[in-house]
């Protein structure tokens, strides 16, 4: 009998796809992870980003720009990385 907890598509996989499932959402768990690493970064330079924006001149916010691009690696990874593990079927 079928494991009745696997949704519907997953109930009658080969073992090459079970595989290739269960690679895909170690990566998506692994993309998980970064954005959770990099969340912690964030929060970190958000005690500088304030000072920065407020002491730094003109264009030259180094700490604003650091954090733009970490927040968009946390959204980046984090969204892909739960796309992943949710059962997106994977483009090959």
């Amino acid at each position: 009998m079928a494991n009745m907890l696997l949704p519907l598509e997953e109930r009658n996989l080969t073992p090459d796809q079970v595989e290739a499932l269960d690679k895909r959402r170690d990566l998506g768990l692994t993309l998980q992870v970064v954005a959770g690493q990099f969340s912690v970064v964030c929060v970190l330079l958000l005690l500088w980003v304030g000072q920065d924006l407020t002491y730094s001149p003109g264009w030259a916010h180094p700490m604003a720009f650091y954090m733009a691009i970490a927040l968009g690696i946390v959204f980046v990874c984090g969204l892909t990385g739960t796309l992943m593990r949710r059962g997106v079927p994977q483009l090959d």
